[in-house]
Order: C-alpha cells, then sequence, then structure tokens
C-alpha cells in the first residue's frame, strides 16, 4: 500500500471576482518529492501555493497539506510548511543572526533548539563571520541561502519554494539546488514554482499550468513523450533567425523556436527526416553549421503544451 500524498488536491479553484486564476486544478505530491509547478507569469502558481499554505480560502475545491484540511485548518497548515518567496522572505534591515533569532522566535522554538538551528543555518549558507552583516547587505546566493535556512529552521515536513531563484547568478542556483537535493534526500517534500526550465529537470515530477488550468502532468520523460511521434531537429547556424524564417515555411515542419544560438524545428509525422531540410536552406544560401535530431528539452515541452492549452 503506498503511503498517503504529502499534499492533495482536488478541484482547487479561485476566483477574485469574475476573473478565475486557478481553475479545478488536482494533483498529489509524495512525501519526499521534488514537484515542480512550471507556468507563465500570472498562469496562476502562486495564488495555487498560497491557497496551499493557508494564506488564501478558496473559492471551491479542497486541499490537504500534511494531512491538514487548508480551508477547515490554515493555521494548523501553517504549522507543518516552511514557505519561501523570492519577493518576501528576510527582513533586510536585520543582520543574520537577527534574522534567524526572529523567525526561530515565530516558529515557537525554545533557545537550545534555536541555538542549534541557527548554527546549522549559518553553516548550510556559508555564513561564518557574517553573523552580524545586514541581509541586504549579502550578495544574492547568500541571501538566498539565508532565506532557505530561515524557512526550515523549525524542520518543516513540507517546504513551499515560489520562484526562490529569481535574479540569483547561475552558480548560486546551482549550489541552491545542491540543498534542495540534500533536503529531498532527507525526506523533506518539495513543491517549488519556476520559470528556469533547466532548474525544472532537477524536479521527480512536474505539473504545467496555463490561465488557471493544470494542462499537463508527469515525470520529465513522461512530459517529452508529447513529441513521440514529431521529431525535434536541432540547427546551428550563425543566423538562427532567418533560418528558423525559413523553416516555418516548409510544409514538413510544423513549428520553429529559438534555443539560446540555435534553432529547434519539430517536423510533422510524415516528414522525411532532417536531410531534406539542410539541402533546401543550403539552396536558400543560408550556412547550416550542423543539423540533426535531438532529444526535445522541457523548453520544448512547455512551449508545445502551453501552445495546445491556449487553443482549447
Amino acid at each position: 500500500m503506498s503511503p498517503p500524498s504529502a499534499i492533495a488536491v482536488r478541484d482547487l479553484t479561485r476566483r477574485f471576482g469574475d476573473f478565475v486564476a486557478v481553475d479545478r486544478v488536482s494533483f498529489d505530491v509524495r512525501q519526499g518529492e521534488i514537484f515542480g509547478f512550471l507556468g507563465a507569469n500570472g498562469a496562476g502558481k502562486s495564488t495555487t501555493i498560497r491557497m496551499l499554505c493557508g494564506l488564501l480560502r478558496p473559492t471551491a475545491g479542497s486541499a490537504t497539506v500534511g494531512g491538514v484540511d487548508v480551508e477547515a485548518d490554515p493555521e494548523g497548515v501553517k504549522h507543518r510548511i516552511g514557505y519561501m518567496s523570492q519577493k518576501f522572505s528576510l527582513y533586510e534591515r536585520l543582520t543574520v543572526k537577527e534574522n534567524i533569532e526572529f523567525f526561530g522566535g515565530l516558529y515557537g522554538l525554545d533557545r537550545p533548539r534555536r541555538e542549534a538551528r541557527r548554527r546549522y543555518v549559518i553553516e548550510m549558507a556559508g555564513l561564518e563571520g557574517r553573523e552580524q552583516t545586514r541581509a541586504r547587505d549579502l550578495a544574492g546566493g547568500h541571501r538566498q541561502r539565508l532565506a532557505l535556512g530561515c524557512a526550515i529552521l523549525h524542520e518543516p515536513p513540507i517546504l513551499f519554494l515560489d520562484e526562490p531563484t529569481g535574479g540569483v547568478d547561475p552558480l548560486s542556483r546551482r549550489q541552491f539546488w545542491h540543498l534542495i537535493d540534500a533536503l529531498s534526500d532527507s525526506g523533506v517534500t518539495i513543491l517549488v514554482t519556476t520559470h528556469y526550465l533547466d532548474e525544472a529537470e532537477h524536479c521527480q515530477r512536474l505539473a504545467i499550468i496555463h490561465a488557471g488550468r493544470l494542462a499537463a502532468i508527469g515525470t520529465g520523460r513522461e512530459l517529452k513523450q508529447v513529441f513521440a511521434d514529431r521529431p525535434v531537429v536541432e540547427v546551428q547556424t550563425p543566423n538562427p533567425v532567418a533560418v528558423m524564417r525559413a523553416l516555418e515555411s516548409m510544409s514538413e515542419v510544423e513549428k520553429c523556436s529559438l534555443f539560446g544560438t540555435s534553432v529547434h524545428a519539430v517536423l510533422r509525422p510524415d516528414a522525411q527526416g532532417h536531410a531534406p531540410l539542410a539541402a533546401r536552406l543550403e539552396s536558400l544560401g543560408l550556412d547550416v553549421q550542423s543539423i540533426g535530431t535531438v532529444e526535445p528539452s522541457l523548453e520544448d515541452v512547455f512551449l508545445d503544451v502551453v501552445e495546445k492549452a491556449g487553443r482549447r
């Protein structure tokens, strides 16, 4: 028998007047899982998290977090979770030590436990010797890790991370995800929203939300099956915009997108491979450095899923 879900969501809905921000969303998150919640700005990610954290009452539907009903007992939910947001997680004018002391008191930690957890956070965030530094004066990566440490001071079994790495350099993002992986390994359940699709590769399962509705859910490998009968071709070229425009005019190409400095083209199921495309591009005077079939990226998946959801 499988263990109960750490987070269970059924037809969760939130309206603001006539606007439906979250529309009958349903999913489960297993204990110890890193669950990614992907969507563009305004898709409904943060509104969903606010409901799951007991900060916003659902209009309809239900959800339990750690076995607690978010509508019936929002305060009970808050005792079982940690929450970190890109927008507000620290008091900028307080020092590192003062932030830890404040959040430790907020969570009701007694002095011995607070001191033990303070030492843990300082070491985890790499802030030895900086205890008296104001939070606003920390580098982005250190401030981010301090915010995470304050969110888990009380050792919650469930952690919500809402766009936690926005505005942070790539190295700090990588270090942050090492911490997330370690928390998951220790049994903490993590729901994270992000628009960095490379970060989504760290998640064991992903949900894509568009216009308040759940558009797709599954592991990365499962989601990539949307391209099972439509090859994705990558073209390396010094002129990607011109190549993309040329590919878009070809009947065997369903759609194209820029992918860094290259072009990804999704072929129709009856296309005859990528060799004819290369020949036609070269006949148009376009330089093709390399062309070949590649595994679809999560960015390819996201764009495809959102485009289809927008047509419903």
